[in-house]
């Protein structure tokens, strides 16, 4: 499971929606809830202006072996 290690922002473009942006910044549309939860002044948008600046996790991968159990993994 990947770890947030910083934070960054985005600057939507017209159109841009939580799922495209999720995928776009993060590599996966199912993490848009936790874009939602971090921009809580914006969680009523569903289709973005442009322009509007989102903060944005930067996920980190683990590099632990998939064959290594839950808890030995970092």
């Amino acid at each position: 499971m990947p770890t947030i290690s910083s934070y960054t922002t985005y600057q939507t473009s017209a159109g841009d929606t939580w799922d495209e942006i999720a995928y776009k910044m993060c590599g996966n549309e199912t993490l848009s809830s936790e874009l939602m939860l971090l921009n809580r002044d914006y969680i009523n948008v569903v289709i973005f202006a442009e322009g509007v600046e989102l903060t944005i996790p930067v996920y980190e991968e683990s590099t632990s072996p998939a064959t290594l159990p839950p808890w030995r993994r970092s």
